[in-house]
């Protein structure tokens, strides 16, 4: 796994040589980020950054945006790149749970409808457009405290779960792409502590060695998945690679 201090490095060539589109949902620190560097390093590659605020609008939680996705991708070049960085933590004063009696349904419907449903739906929207007989990738960002075997702290009770049912869901879906979709590999990948929106309340306590700004995480995760290949489809992996326990 190569380091990337200060200034990323390159895009792996496996990735710059790519013909096709990259779709990336989500117009976060992350998102944007990836999408920058995919633009910057990959010019064979048409970059597509969608999410609510973009043209046409991706909102994961509306069927509609989907079903649009669906048809407007066959528009498109080839896609051969799928990364999902749209994530919900905290809004409007809800944040994790720090005990049980912090639980409320609408939390935890919340936290469910962005971080586990809406990966494996954004996956059946784009389905149709990745059975073009080419090598294909699609990610979406997990977070290591949604590992159960990893769980040793408690807490975040609807974020944990949610991440947990989001693995669960989308290494189901590696299984059946293995017998439809061959080529395609399927990644849950954790970005490490990046400073973003996302993660701003929780970080203080985080070493600044410890805290990617979001051009360094994007730089890790297009590293690893480089690396990945149709055998490697269903893996939980952290941004230097390295496997992560469900």
């Amino acid at each position: 796994m190569r380091q990337r201090i200060g200034v990323p490095m390159p895009v792996p060539a496996r990735l710059q040589e790519l013909d096709g589109s990259a779709l990336v949902v989500g117009q976060g620190g992350i998102g944007s980020a990836i999408s920058e560097l995919l633009n910057q390093e990959c010019p064979r590659l048409t970059v597509l950054p969608l999410g609510r605020r973009s043209q046409p609008r991706l909102d994961l939680c509306r069927d509609e945006d989907l079903e649009e996705l669906s048809g407007w991708l066959q528009q498109q070049p080839p896609l051969r790149i799928v990364i999902n960085t749209a994530g919900w933590l905290h809004e409007g004063g809800r944040g994790p749970e720090k005990r049980l009696q912090a639980i409320q349904r609408s939390g935890l419907e919340q936290a469910f409808n962005i971080n586990a449903f809406a990966p494996i739906l954004l996956a059946k929207a784009v389905a149709p457009a990745l059975g073009h007989g080419q090598p294909c990738w699609f990610a979406s960002l997990s977070a290591r405290v949604g590992s159960i075997g990893d769980n040793h702290l408690g807490g975040w009770y609807g974020y944990r779960a949610a991440k947990a049912a989001q693995n669960q869901l989308l290494r189901t879906l590696a299984l059946e792409w293995k017998r439809r979709l061959p080529l395609a590999c399927v990644s849950l990948l954790h970005p490490g502590t990046t400073a973003t929106e996302l993660s701003a309340p929780f970080r203080s306590a985080v070493p600044a060695e410890k805290l990617f700004s979001p051009q360094r995480a994007a730089g890790h995760l297009l590293d690893v998945l480089a690396q990945q290949t149709p055998e490697d489809s269903g893996r939980f992996l952290a941004w230097d690679g390295s496997v992560i326990p469900w």
